[in-house]
C-alpha cells in the first residue's frame, strides 16, 4: 500500500506549531526526533544552536493521515510559502519507491538520492519539474510516520 501526507518545514518553531496542531487535532506524536538524536555525519553538520530543534515529529491525524513536520536546523536557505512543505509518500517496496523518485525527479532536482538511512528507512527527497518538494521512502517493517 501506498501512502501520501504532508510534510511541513519550519525554520526553529515547529514544536511550537506541532503542539499547536496537537491542540487542534487531538492525539498524541508518534514520533519526537531532535537533530541530537541524529549520528555525526559530515555530509549532514548540524551546529550546536540547532540540536534542540527538531529533526522529524509526526502526529497521527486519522487512521490514514499523518501530519510531519521538521525544522531546517540552518539548511537549505530562508522558508519562504511554497517551499515549506513536500508531499510524503509511504511505499511498500524499494522498486516502487526508486520508481516514483525516478519519474518525479525526471528534468527536476535530486536534494537528497535514495539510500538507506540512519533511521532504517529507504528514503529520498527531490523537486519536480513544477517546484513540488517530494520524500519517498520505503520502511521494511511496518510503515510510521
Amino acid at each position: 500500500m501506498t501512502t501520501i501526507n504532508t510534510y511541513l518545514t519550519f525554520e526553529g518553531n515547529c514544536e511550537n506549531a506541532f503542539n499547536f496542531y496537537r491542540s487542534v487535532f487531538g492525539g498524541e506524536f508518534a514520533h519526537v526526533g531532535r537533530f541530537s538524536d541524529m549520528p555525526d555525519d559530515p555530509n549532514y553538520p548540524v551546529a550546536d544552536e540547532y540540536k534542540n530543534q527538531i529533526m522529524h515529529i509526526s502526529l497521527p491525524i486519522s487512521k490514514e493521515c499523518v501530519l510531519m513536520g521538521s525544522d531546517t536546523a540552518g539548511q537549505g536557505g530562508p522558508i519562504t510559502v511554497g517551499n515549506n512543505f513536500s508531499i510524503s509518500i509511504s511505499t511498500d517496496s524499494k522498486g516502487k519507491a526508486d520508481t516514483f523518485f525516478e519519474k518525479l525527479s525526471s528534468d527536476g532536482k535530486v536534494t537528497m538520492p535514495m539510500a538507506d538511512t540512519f533511521w532504517g528507512d529507504y528514503f529520498g527527497m527531490c523537486t519536480d519539474r513544477f517546484g513540488i518538494n517530494w520524500m519517498i521512502g520505503f520502511a521494511e517493517a511496518a510503515p510510521q510516520a
